[in-house]
């Protein structure tokens, strides 16, 4: 009997020992490195939801910078200036200019005065370039 409970716990001893060496060890410096980035993505998605509508184009500014693609005067994606990663659609409403031309065509003027009347939530996407 006892011969058994030795091959049980030399058995037991030997899975425990594959099963720990198979599972990847997380040392210290990969815990502080992933809390790090956490801490970066919070503080920099923060950022990005201090731009509310009523502010102008020259505040939105301090966070973002213009992506590439298409966009109009009035309609354009922003992206961080932390990591051009993270992205945001804004739309604007014009100051000291009409929205739309003689002939009907959205401006494509912009003006640091202009106020954000929608802006998304942060999303992820590569990026746009022209």
């Amino acid at each position: 009997m006892i011969r058994g409970f030795l091959v049980l716990a030399l058995l037991s001893m030997g899975a425990n020992g594959i099963l720990n060496f198979a599972a990847p060890a997380h040392s210290p410096s990969q815990a502080s490195c992933a809390q790090d980035r956490d801490a970066w993505v919070m503080q920099t998605l923060a950022k990005m939801e201090s731009i509310q509508p009523g502010m102008t184009r020259a505040q939105l500014l301090t966070v973002f910078t213009t992506e590439g693609g298409l966009s109009d005067g009035l309609h354009r994606t922003y992206v961080s200036r932390e990591c051009g990663y993270f992205k945001v659609d804004v739309e604007f409403e014009p100051v000291g200019r009409p929205a739309r031309d003689k002939d009907s065509r959205v401006t494509v003027v912009e003006d640091n005065r202009d106020v954000v009347v929608r802006i998304s939530r942060p999303f992820l996407q590569a990026s746009v370039a022209d």
